[in-house]
């Protein structure tokens, strides 16, 4: 039988350093399709090397980027679900790199609420997705061009066969890049896709300097290889631990990486784990009440000071309350009195160096895994967590309305 990470591979690292995952990997790959994890595991875990690839890919479009981007002042990111949350995770760097107005509108609002929308329509949209076969993917970049014709449309897609792709490949007002194959998840969730897509869109806010976002990018990578080599059997024994309920927590970009992570729980888990993300500050006004004993608290916690400051003291009033059953803090140089038996710290050195702009790509990686294992321990298979067919890696076709 096939054995799984033969030779010099991006596992073999991961697999002699952790325990549980070089349990899971020993097993054939026939055995491990059949637990449903074959896919998953890899597209988690292979995230750092396809960061480099996307970052060779985006740093051959910086011409043609930099003269689709000139004169621009507004921008939309738009997608759906994962997609939409990948564009909330770049939104304000770019807002801020690019000095223009910039915001995130999901691909369903698009088609919902098109008047609200073309009142502020931007010079820009860009249109994040997996697969681009979503139908409100498609059509919100029709319906766009139809009635805003001026609009220019940027597609990151990890599919080159999917119709976004396909449909708006060689439209004069649409130019298509499409990321790769290592990054179209075949797994139900969107994980590598994910921190990819993301990864692809913050480059608009360093098309004037390559060399640095290929740094950047190489910094991320080297940072998410520590944690799959330092931290994956702490967050497997803790998704062993029977928690109900999880809490995501973030600030600034690092918030759209907490609803991306909340999502991930809820779908690995098929909604057994009820999930749920907030901003440090925003707990405080309701959400609190959502913490028992069996919730598990995920923080990504801040370099900046100012910020680092408010989310130390909602730890502590956490622990203070005794509230939740464990604690996840994800970050760099963690106080020791934020930490209480049974908490998981996820050290990453460098984290600060690289900044919270960029600290989502290694924030998610913790989620992911955490939930992936979540999945695993309720008996469920992390490649289609949804044993009715609830959910698809694909939404499936639904009617499109013109009026």
């Amino acid at each position: 039988m096939e054995t799984v990470a033969p030779g010099k591979s991006w596992l073999d690292t991961l697999a002699g350093r952790q325990r549980q995952i070089r349990e899971l990997l020993c097993k054939s790959a026939e055995e491990q399709k059949k637990l449903g994890y074959f896919h998953t595991l890899r597209e988690i875990c292979r995230q750092p090397q396809t960061w480099r690839e996307t970052s060779e890919v985006m740093a051959k479009s910086a011409s043609e980027l930099r003269n689709f981007l000139r004169g621009v002042n507004s921008i939309i990111l738009t997608g759906s679900g994962s997609s939409e949350y990948a564009g909330e995770s770049v939104r304000a760097t770019l807002q801020a790199e690019l000095r223009c107005n910039c915001s995130v509108v999901g691909a369903g609002t698009l088609l919902t609420e098109t008047d609200v929308v073309r009142a502020s329509m931007p010079q820009l949209m860009i249109s994040l997705a997996r697969s681009g076969d979503s139908p409100e993917s498609v059509a919100a970049v029709s319906l766009m061009l139809e009635l805003e014709p001026h609009t220019r449309h940027l597609v990151f897609t990890c599919n080159r066969e999917g119709a976004l792709a396909r449909t708006f490949g060689s439209h004069p007002n649409v130019h298509v890049i499409v990321l790769g194959e290592n990054t179209n998840d075949e797994s139900l969730v969107m994980t590598s896709s994910f921190s990819n897509l993301a990864l692809a869109a913050r480059f608009l806010g360093l098309a004037e300097r390559p060399d640095f976002y290929r740094k950047t990018c190489k910094q991320a990578a080297d940072i998410a290889e520590g944690l799959l080599q330092s931290n994956v059997d702490e967050l497997a024994q803790l998704a062993a631990a029977g928690f109900t309920r999880a809490v995501f927590l973030g600030s600034g970009c690092r918030f759209g990486g907490a609803r991306e992570t909340a999502l991930k729980m809820l779908e690995m888990s098929a909604g057994r784990v009820a999930s749920v993300s907030e901003t440090y500050l925003g707990l405080r006004h309701g959400p609190m009440s959502f913490l028992d004993k069996n919730t598990v608290v995920v923080c990504y916690l801040s370099s900046d000071r100012k910020r680092r400051k408010y989310e130390l003291d909602l730890l502590r009033e956490l622990d203070q309350k005794q509230l939740g059953k464990a604690k996840v803090v994800v970050g760099e140089s963690i106080p020791g009195d934020v930490l209480r038996n049974g908490d998981v710290a996820v050290e990453c050195p460098g984290l600060e160096r690289l900044g919270d702009a960029n600290a989502v790509f290694v924030d998610v990686i913790a989620g992911q895994l955490l939930a992936f294992f979540r999945c695993m321990r309720e008996g469920l298979r992390p490649d289609w967590p949804s044993q009715n067919n609830v959910i698809n890696r694909v939404v499936q076709s639904f009617p499109l309305y013109h009026t």
